[in-house]
């Protein structure tokens, strides 16, 4: 694991919160969309209630669904890609490659530059091939990860494949300078505190 986290070179991007996830008897993923110039960026368009709860508050903000470049995948469960078909002319990025149409282009995750304010991080624990996305923003930097499932954690993510890498990617992440906001897997965003778990 790299020790320099490669931090977006912007701090331009502007996000929004389509879908804010859960976990319990029914299970969604938080969907977020970043706007960064012409790049429009949907990180994990997974399980909701309805393709309506997604795709309502991106028209609210004046985007068609089909005008999106970019999908994020920070991890491959169903919960977190589902409702990626929404998005047609996007390009799709993984832990290891980017997909449009029958183009497959390999390329590792970490540092991968997808605009001058977003950055992909390789934060494997969850899954082998978890990556976070890192947005700057005017407010600092905001990172959309499934490091966290909500601001409790769980402490000890119970389908973690890796508890000791989850945990010090916890860390490294929580080391970014300017951090402001943890966008978790399946929660509301939250600032990260002393009381964020390790």
């Amino acid at each position: 694991m790299p020790d320099v986290v490669p931090l977006p070179q912007a701090r331009a991007a502007q996000l929004h919160i389509l879908f804010s996830g859960y976990v319990g008897p029914h299970v969604a993923s938080t969907v977020t969309f970043v706007r960064d110039g012409e790049r429009l960026v949907i990180v994990d368009p997974g399980m909701a209630p309805t393709r309506e709860d997604i795709l309502r508050p991106l028209e609210a903000l004046g985007v068609a669904a089909d005008a999106i470049s970019d999908v994020v995948f920070s991890h491959h469960h169903p919960d977190h890609t589902l409702n990626a078909a929404l998005f047609p002319r996007a390009r799709f990025h993984d832990h290891w490659a980017i997909y449009q149409g029958d183009v497959w282009t390999d390329r590792p995750a970490d540092g991968y530059e997808l605009s001058p304010s977003v950055r992909l991080l390789a934060t494997p624990g969850h899954t082998p091939q978890d990556i976070t996305t890192l947005i700057g923003t005017d407010q600092g930097i905001a990172a959309c990860t499934h490091l966290w499932w909500t601001e409790r954690g769980p402490a000890e993510d119970p389908r973690a494949t890796d508890l000791t890498t989850l945990h010090a990617n916890r860390e490294r992440v929580l080391s970014i300078p300017d951090l402001y906001l943890i966008i978790p897997g399946h929660g509301a965003p939250f600032a990260p505190s002393a009381a964020t778990p390790r």
